[in-house]
């Protein structure tokens, strides 16, 4: 079965809703053909003539096609009818049919699904940066940072990193662990970039018990002791004391509302 895709963008809608229909269906010899940034009649007409050229029963497949132009639409499939082709029109009665609720026109401009535009690509970007520079691993990106956050483990840091790329910022974090010497990057930076998390020891502890719960230890060990967690939420404070930098308590916070706080921060700061 040969199925053949006219669109007049890269044709993945199109593609994705032929493999939906035709899943539903034992068919071992399916062949999807895309001719995508279709945008006249002459293109159209070479697609019916190479259809009518590679498939020796016409009646063995069809033509498909996601226009958004009403008279490409029509060309499409007055062409169809015209060849005895079966060629059906996937986007054309939806649009109509919202047209019509919506009592407004189409804008018919190909290509709108998946245009791109640059609040997009910087939370990409964002979004990359946060893995790269997660948990201190490349310390060199620290600079290029629109914000560092610093704190002990399980003070939320990597997941507030990842809401803030969602926001198209530039967050990278670096753990603060006693036997662990600081990266002299991060006392380079400006102290309004560096924004420190700090937790309450009882918080914090229930937070490490339950880790290791899901990790199936049940034993207290090295990271959940209360000992433990108290010395390592002083060697913070000391840090960021150093850093001279802002602090938030994260205890029982939600997400938002911290990265709230970070952004006021952040924004003061400019």
């Amino acid at each position: 079965m040969l199925i053949f895709v006219i669109s007049d963008s890269i044709g993945e809608t199109g593609t994705k809703v032929i493999q939906a229909a035709t899943s539903q269906f034992p068919i071992d010899n399916l062949e999807i053909r895309r001719f995508p940034f279709v945008r006249d009649t002459y293109t159209i007409d070479k697609v019916f003539e190479d259809y009518q050229q590679e498939n020796s029963n016409p009646a063995n497949g069809m033509i498909a096609f996601t226009l958004v132009s009403p008279e490409l639409r029509a060309y499409t499939l007055n062409k169809g009818k015209a060849l005895n082709i079966v060629t059906m029109d996937i986007l054309g009665p939806f649009m109509e049919q919202v047209a019509r609720m919506l009592n407004l026109d189409p804008r018919l401009k190909p290509g709108l699904t998946h245009q791109m535009d640059q609040a997009y690509y910087k939370r990409v970007e964002a979004i990359e940066f946060a893995i790269k520079y997660d948990d201190g691993k490349d310390n060199s990106g620290l600079k290029e940072a629109d914000v560092v956050l610093v704190g002990i483990s399980r003070t939320s840091k990597t997941p507030l990193c990842m809401y803030l790329a969602y926001q198209a910022i530039k967050a990278a974090n670096v753990p603060l662990v006693p036997e662990t010497s600081v990266p002299q990057e991060l006392f380079q930076l400006p102290r309004f970039k560096v924004i420190g998390l700090t937790i309450q020891p009882d918080v914090l502890h229930s937070i490490r018990v339950n880790r290791l719960k899901e990790m199936g230890l049940y034993e207290e060990t090295h990271y959940s002791n209360m000992e433990r967690i108290l010395k390592e939420l002083e060697y913070g404070q000391q840090i960021m004391k150093k850093l001279g930098c802002p602090v938030i308590d994260t205890s029982n916070k939600a997400m938002e509302e911290t990265a709230g706080k970070i952004m006021q921060i952040m924004q003061r700061s400019v």
